[in-house]
């Protein structure tokens, strides 16, 4: 059942071909993103396509492991550039010095709320992802589990041990998630909240889509994880719905930034300026929830209109500050659910 809708993911994850290289030449990038992989080689194909004379060389990971490494390669950096990386942890990495001053071209157009506040910038935001309940219809009927509208309900007895949700330390989207919480609830509210969520979670995932899978495959009735891979397996087949909590839900915005020190500026300037175009959003608009320059691209099939519109006033700074904090706490209270890396 899981295979018949996620093996398209699976293949088109395999085909990214992700690796490391010590350094880049001339007309060569290394560039780390956190995107998630299909949504990644449909990007890469766009800039290549624009820019066949630039080579790529994309090393692709989850939020937490892209962050942890290149703060370890803090003194020897080996990327040239970031792209699709949390904003939260792009203003951590920015606090340390680590990004080269650049506005790209057009930058003017974006929607506020996605540009660096500095003059000039030091990262440019590029689309926005949310947060969702993917809930399957069919094993909820079977196991007389109501449909959530909020977050509250995920608290009840009734879904213990069906309910999985990224893990936000190695997650972007689990963080966004707990950072939500906390901005929708108040500090005290949310851990109390989460408390209870804990006893009924099944497990905590290292990816932001995997939750969606597991409950488009039957395994699972509630997932934690993103409107986008809902409406893209409900598409396909999948018998869920994306819920999208009436009381507000955390979002997380994706960024690009150019590393201090880079001997290839100039093609890094070139690929920048180049996802911030038109041409790049109208591709980003096809596969995420929100993107930082109005397109006429139409929003996917199946994806809830109420996403914009319910996602909070985040306060992006707040999360970047307090981030190492709320993370050892949930690893103090939660972790023991984590389900083991491959």
């Amino acid at each position: 059942m899981l295979e018949k809708y996620t093996k398209p993911l699976a293949l088109s994850f395999a085909a990214t071909s992700l690796f490391l290289i010590a350094s880049a030449q001339a007309g060569e990038l290394t560039i780390y993103s956190s995107v998630e992989a299909d949504n990644l080689k449909v990007f890469s194909e766009q800039f290549a396509k624009a820019h066949p004379d630039i080579k790529i060389n994309w090393v692709r990971d989850s939020t937490g492991v892209i962050q942890a490494r290149v703060i370890a390669e803090k003194e020897n950096p080996r990327n040239d550039v970031f792209f699709g990386h949390a904003a939260t942890d792009l203003l951590a990495l920015d606090q340390m010095g680590m990004f080269m001053p650049y506005q790209p071209k057009g930058a003017d157009k974006l929607d506020p709320r996605y540009r660096d506040k500095k003059t000039p910038p030091t990262w440019t935001g590029l689309w926005g992802f949310a947060a969702a309940v993917c809930f399957n219809t069919v094993e909820a009927a079977k196991r007389n589990i109501p449909q959530p509208t909020k977050w509250a309900d995920l608290a009840n007895p009734v879904y213990k041990g069906q309910i999985t949700m990224p893990n936000p330390i190695s997650s972007g989207t689990g963080f966004l998630n707990v950072a939500g919480w906390m901005q929708i609830m108040g500090k005290d509210k949310a851990w109390s909240f989460m408390d209870q969520l804990h006893g009924n979670i099944a497990s905590y995932t290292h990816s932001g889509s995997k939750p969606c899978n597991q409950v488009a495959s039957g395994e699972y009735v509630v997932g934690i994880s993103l409107p986008g891979r809902a409406a893209d397996l409900k598409t396909r087949g999948a018998p869920i719905v994306a819920v999208i909590p009436e009381d507000g839900i955390g979002w997380e915005m994706q960024g690009v930034a150019i590393m201090k020190g880079t001997k290839n500026a100039a093609d890094a300037k070139t690929f920048v300026d180049w996802s911030v175009s038109e041409a790049a959003m109208e591709s980003y608009a096809a596969r995420v929830e929100v993107v930082a320059f109005p397109v006429k691209t139409p929003m996917r099939e199946n994806m809830p209109r109420e996403v914009s519109t319910r996602m909070i006033n985040n306060d992006f700074a707040w999360a970047a500050t307090n981030k190492a904090e709320i993370l050892d706490e949930w690893r103090k209270r939660y972790d023991s659910k984590t389900e083991p890396k491959k």
